[in-house]
């Protein structure tokens, strides 16, 4: 693996990760959506990973598929990385923009709370800093 992709370094970044992240790289805690609480992840079911991704502002699915012109968003680096999208307990997808499928709350369908690219099978990214940790 890239070590600018996928490397474990629960200290090494500014949002405080400590008690989030286990010796081996896995999240400690339960994923949750930051709006309805619903649950994302299990503990130990993802990979921290450190990579820079674009996601747009959290809005309601529907306006996230509809977007046209230049998105305001923010670039995110922290995420969790999921190599299956059956590990996850609740999660729902964006309609194709461009090549990319945006994760969303399947309950609520606030988002986009992560990223997946359709060239990439095996990789599922949710932004460390738009869900919750229980």
């Amino acid at each position: 693996m890239d070590k600018d992709e996928h490397s474990v370094d629960p200290e090494g970044s500014s949002a405080d990760r400590s008690g989030l992240v286990s010796e081996d790289g896995r999240n400690t805690k339960a994923v949750l959506c930051q709006r309805c609480g619903s649950k994302v992840l299990c503990p130990g079911m993802a990979v921290f990973s450190e990579k820079e991704l674009f996601l747009p502002s959290m809005k309601k699915k529907r306006a996230l598929s509809t977007s046209e012109g230049p998105m305001d968003g923010d670039n995110l680096t922290a995420h969790w990385l999921v190599d299956d999208m059956y590990t996850f307990e609740n999660v729902g997808f964006t309609n194709d923009v461009g090549r990319i499928k945006y994760l969303i709350c399947a309950d609520c369908e606030i988002g986009p709370i992560g990223w997946h690219c359709l060239d990439d099978k095996k990789s599922f990214y949710v932004a460390v800093e738009r869900v919750n940790h229980a």
